[in-house]
């Protein structure tokens, strides 16, 4: 997989577009063809396979390969693998992303061919939503099971929404994604957000979801939580929403999410309290069976994190029967060196 390096998601400075001429020239060759600008509208609707794009415009894939090559070297379009897959979005941090939406701007998007592309385009999302959902759908029983057993999820989400704050981030992370609900409660509080997921089938709901919302500023990955593709001190915040009971590792996750805040950024933690439901273990794939304040508090002081909120939710919040707590813990990465006699 690529690095995050070169996929960061950070805004570009709005200074007045400034190319060098020899890359100027290059970056409006690479625009000036007619499939090239076909593309490059394209993916102002969202990131797109190779596979994708093939299907959307009925041309080979070598040579849309070819195409999409120009158009990378040129820095107008970035590329990253997601498995055996490549997909393609317009560049977000660079100054032929920059004039790629100039030009794109001055673009009738009304002419037939280019309406023809976006319907077609819109059909293939319709039907890889379908496909996710299916998924979705076929598990669940599995997440209905879950969630008779804690507090009710608009309870945990009000609580998750007022420990993040307001915002704006500049920078969201979400590890381990599923769905991608977080990504949409919590729209409108970043500027960009990425969330990163093992579950290719997940990956494709949650990136379903978020073409269906139209929230353009977030994009979704395969990642590992304990090696993750994006560079130190980089986040904002980081969420890790329902993920960390079902790691053998937990505090390595932690750890990992430490590294890429930033000084002075936020990591929120929401799983399960202790608990003795042994079957969520053998039926659901827990690893964990809930983690005490004490635990959580000392990996992230071993991460070099400080908690500063902590919150338990019990059943009876719309939920009398719920036999599982929630717990939200809130940790903060200290804005100067950090030693263990911070801790509270």
């Amino acid at each position: 997989m690529s690095s995050m390096n070169d996929l960061s998601l950070l805004p570009v400075a709005r200074s007045p577009l400034a190319m060098p001429a020899e890359e100027l020239v290059a970056a409006l060759k690479a625009a000036a063809e007619p499939t090239r600008l076909r593309i490059l509208l394209l993916l102002r609707g969202g990131e797109l396979s190779v596979k994708d794009l093939t299907l959307i415009l009925g041309q080979s894939q070598p040579r849309l390969s070819r195409h999409l090559k120009l158009l990378v070297e040129a820095g107008l379009v970035e590329r990253f693998r997601e498995g055996s897959w490549v997909y393609f979005h317009l560049s977000d941090r660079t100054e032929g992303g920059r004039l790629a939406q100039s030009i794109l701007a001055v673009t009738d998007a009304a002419e037939p061919r280019f309406v023809r592309d976006r319907e077609r385009a819109e059909a293939l999302k319709r039907e890889r939503e379908q496909g996710a959902q299916r998924y979705f759908d076929a598990h669940a029983g599995e997440w209905d099971e879950l969630r008779c057993l804690h507090a009710s999820e608009s309870h945990v989400e009000a609580a998750i929404v007022e420990l993040f704050g307001a915002g704006p981030y500049r920078l969201l992370v979400d590890l381990g994604t599923g769905t991608g609900r977080m990504l949409e409660i919590l729209a409108g509080r970043f500027e960009r957000a990425l969330g990163l997921d093992l579950n290719q089938s997940m990956l494709a709901y949650a990136r379903s979801r978020v073409d269906r919302l139209g929230l353009s500023n977030i994009q979704v990955r395969h990642g590992n939580l304990y090696d993750l593709s994006v560079a130190d001190g980089e986040a904002d915040v980081v969420v890790m929403h329902q993920v960390l009971h079902y790691l053998s590792e937990p505090q390595g996750a932690i750890a990992e999410a430490a590294r890429v805040l930033r000084a002075g950024g936020r990591l929120l933690i929401v799983d399960f309290a202790p608990h003795d439901l042994e079957f969520l273990r053998e039926e659901h794939a827990h690893e964990r069976l809930g983690f005490a304040t004490e635990t959580i508090a000392g990996w992230l002081v071993e991460a070099g994190l400080l908690l500063t909120h902590s919150r338990d939710l019990a059943g009876g919040s719309g939920n009398e029967d719920a036999r599982l707590t929630v717990s939200l813990w809130l940790a903060e990465k200290p804005p100067g060196p950090f030693n263990n006699s911070q801790a509270v």
